[in-house]
């Protein structure tokens, strides 16, 4: 029966995981924090997943926009945000629905 539950609550964490493709075309793993509104626009809020123990982790997040421009399409996608103003109002929204669960501090 502990192994049915250790089943279960690995799937559970691996349904949080999504793979997306970076740049150069390698897969990264993110772990899904949270999805946000802000301005009638959804960004989600990702952790990236560090593969290899001996890579520091600073446990920076990573905001991207959900893209509907293809409303036909299964599969959501993300692009990138520069306007940072619109990413620095995103992640307060994020800290403070979160200020229970995380120790947030600033990076500078």
């Amino acid at each position: 029966m502990d192994e049915e539950n250790n089943n279960k609550e690995l799937e559970e964490d691996l349904s949080n995981i999504i793979v997306l493709n970076d740049e150069n075309g390698q897969e990264v793993k993110f772990e899904f924090l949270d999805l946000i509104e802000y301005e009638s626009e959804e960004y989600v809020v990702l952790l990236p997943v560090l593969e290899d123990d001996s890579e520091e982790d600073d446990g920076e997040v990573v905001i991207l926009k959900v893209d509907d421009s293809e409303e036909d399409s299964d599969e959501e996608s993300y692009v990138s945000v520069d306007d940072e103003d619109t990413l620095t109002a995103v992640f307060e929204i994020f800290k403070e629905k979160f200020k229970e669960e995380f120790n947030f501090t600033d990076g500078e």
